[in-house]
């Protein structure tokens, strides 16, 4: 037996691993690559997050901004509002669920629904839940909240849904005050 024969398995063993090895970091890197572009944009992690000046929201009135490419109504609502919307019983509602991000797995009631305690600040996501149309507010509809024109959904004084196609309450974003006159979506 030669000295060349002796060693020509752990040659084509390196070879083998060599392969092997580039392969697996040719594989890694091309899942690298896919996995990092489904990450968001610049511009869309700088969107993520807004603030809004509501210093000049009066009671009874409503601010529309748009955030992550939605509408997002800020109201702040007058007592009357308020009691509109605390005197309604959870069994009259078609969905219980809050859908508060702020409060996460709490019922539908209109203090899990507001930003603060006394219930003066209500901020949702502008987008009527049966087909994405944006109701109309100011006490539109038969409950003095929201009124989705498109098929006739029908949202109370805490953007809960009362009658109509759409299957789920307004939802609420993420919000928090910053200051009295600032709010932070996102």
């Amino acid at each position: 037996m030669t000295h060349a024969e002796e060693h020509e398995g752990t040659r084509r063993d390196f070879l083998y691993y060599a392969t092997a090895g580039a392969g697996t970091v040719a594989t890694g890197a091309a899942a690298w690559t896919l996995i990092n572009q489904m990450n968001p944009s610049a511009d869309v992690q700088a969107l993520s997050s807004i603030m809004v000046d509501i210093s000049g929201v009066e009671t009874g009135t409503q601010l529309v901004v748009k955030w992550l490419g939605k509408p997002v109504f800020i109201r702040r609502r007058t007592q009357e509002e308020i009691d509109a919307g605390r005197a309604v019983s959870l069994d009259e509602l078609i969905d219980k669920g809050a859908e508060n991000k702020n409060k996460p797995g709490e019922a539908a009631t209109d203090e899990n629904r507001t930003l603060d305690e006394a219930g003066e600040w209500l901020v949702q996501i502008g987008v009527c839940t049966h087909l994405g149309c944006v109701p109309i507010g100011d006490g539109a509809g038969d409950f003095g909240g929201w009124f989705c024109p498109c098929h006739g959904s029908h949202y109370d004084t805490a953007g809960r849904i009362r009658r109509g196609p759409a299957p789920r309450n307004l939802e609420i974003p993420v919000a928090s005050f910053v200051d009295d006159a600032t709010l932070k979506l996102g």
